[in-house]
């Protein structure tokens, strides 16, 4: 049975509500359109809705609003890949000082879904739903006094085909949200595809999700230099089954000069673990050989070796999300804590346990093997890409060392 607000908005297929953040939303009964366990529900829906990525939603909304606190004004808003509209009605309930928001998607089901979202929640006053291309729809903000503050790019798959008209529509200081959910070309499973769309090779490593985030943030890098803007990356996380980014942009052809030279290349040893950074990469006719146990390296890059995180925009997020109550809270406070504390970090992470694997040794506690390589003098981190991760400044020969110290001093 249709209620009113199916029928004035034409939704022809099973829906139900849910709450999500201050919000009630229509969205697809994902039940319904699935016939065995193993199908990917949201896909099968013909409107696309994931509740899985409310926590990604969640973040977005604490980073909109620790911007705009930094702003200190009304922001403008727009999501071009809306979907249901549940992101975008999101920021309009939630993110104090957000005068508009635009949301749009191609899919006619999806706009009649969006619009009902938005009519539900009694937002229509300050959001516009727009039934068009994303990139026609970008065009037509590019203009100097038409750009928004915030956009928010979040794709099923890359979002490298919105870069070129996100850039342009976005107003000088702006910031651009991006997800990525394409894993497998990113982490290195299908290399020739992440090199084609993002300009960089991956490898699969253990600290893959690490290069995932730099292979994306060195293609806005890129792709904003085009247009002599320089990035700054405040916050980035890897979760689930993507990454996500966040940056503000701003003109100046001395900026993106600085971004092009944060650009570069990892080096790893497959055999013994080293792993280095290099801002240039000599080519030269034999193979590069690993300085630590003279093995055959790989390269993964070009790609972005600067921050990936702002520490005080982190604290900013920590802040609001404290005066929140979110269903993921303590979730997201232990990845807010973590990515914040390493900020400082250095590039890439290893996991205990590949290190152990090779050593054929049982993996001790990380917290322990962090206090051990910071009482040898190395620089130690926990890191959200993996539980059993650790950043350090130590070379991987020294912390098989450490490690094998502290499993013998622990009898483990």
């Amino acid at each position: 049975m249709k209620n009113m607000n199916d029928e004035i908005f034409k939704i022809d297929f099973p829906t139900e509500i849910v709450r999500e953040g201050k919000i009630k939303v229509l969205v697809p009964k994902l039940k319904a359109f699935v016939k065995s366990p193993s199908e990917y529900a949201p896909s099968k829906a013909p409107v696309f809705y994931n509740p899985v990525m409310e926590l990604n939603r969640d973040i977005a909304v604490l980073a909109l609003q620790a911007y705009q606190r930094i702003l200190n004004r009304e922001i403008s808003v727009c999501e071009p890949l809306a979907s249901c509209g549940v992101r975008g009605t999101r920021f309009a309930a939630e993110v104090a000082g957000v005068e508009k928001v635009v949301i749009n998607d191609i899919n006619a089901r999806a706009f009649q879904l969006a619009s009902c979202n938005v009519h539900l929640n009694k937002l229509s006053e300050r959001v516009l739903v727009k039934n068009e291309d994303a990139n026609f729809l970008l065009g037509q903000y590019g203009a100097p006094r038409k750009r928004f503050d915030v956009l928010d790019i979040d794709p099923f798959g890359s979002p490298v085909l919105y870069l070129d008209s996100s850039i342009r529509a976005i107003r000088n200081g702006g910031l651009l949200a991006l997800t990525a959910t394409d894993m497998a070309p990113l982490c290195g499973v299908h290399s020739k595809a992440c090199i084609r769309k993002y300009g960089g090779k991956p490898l699969r490593t253990e600290y893959c999700h690490e290069l995932a985030v730099r292979l994306v943030a060195g293609c806005l890098a890129m792709t904003a230099a085009k247009f002599e803007m320089g990035v700054n990356i405040l916050f980035s996380h890897s979760t689930h089954h993507y990454v996500r980014i966040y940056a503000t942009l701003k003109y100046g052809a001395r900026r993106a000069d600085e971004n092009v030279k944060n650009m570069g290349y990892i080096i790893h040893c497959f055999k013994c673990l080293h792993r280095t950074s290099l801002k240039k990469l000599f080519i030269i006719k034999r193979s590069i050989k690993c300085s630590e146990c003279e093995s055959n390296v790989d390269i993964a890059g070009r790609l972005w070796l600067g921050k990936i995180v702002d520490k005080h925009f982190c604290e900013l997020m920590e802040k609001e999300a404290k005066r929140r109550a979110f269903k993921h809270a303590g979730t997201i406070r232990k990845i807010l804590t973590l990515v914040k504390n390493e900020s400082d970090a250095p590039v890439t992470y290893y996991v205990l346990d590949k290190i152990c694997n090779q050593l054929g040794s049982p993996v001790p506690p990380v917290k322990q093997v962090i206090n051990a390589v910071k009482k040898a003098g190395f620089q130690a981190f926990l890191t959200h890409f993996n539980s059993r991760g650790l950043k350090s400044d130590a070379s991987s020969k020294d912390v098989k060392e450490i490690v094998q110290k502290t499993l013998k001093d622990g009898k483990l």
